[in-house]
């Protein structure tokens, strides 16, 4: 996260996200799903929260 959550420059790659973009911005700061990760050791936090990727 940036330090100063006021500035606007430090938000402008936002523009150029599509919704899985944005949704992982919002997810990855999300407090419980990082505690998840983080006792999980990421495994199987992906796929609990409902996480999919391009293979």
């Amino acid at each position: 996260m940036p330090k100063d959550w006021l500035d606007n420059r430090a938000y402008d790659h936002f523009d150029d996200l599509d919704l899985s973009g944005l949704a992982w911005e919002c997810l990855r700061r999300n407090v419980s799903y990082q505690s998840d990760y983080a006792a999980r050791k990421g495994d199987g936090a992906c796929a609990a929260w409902g996480l999919r990727f391009r293979r």
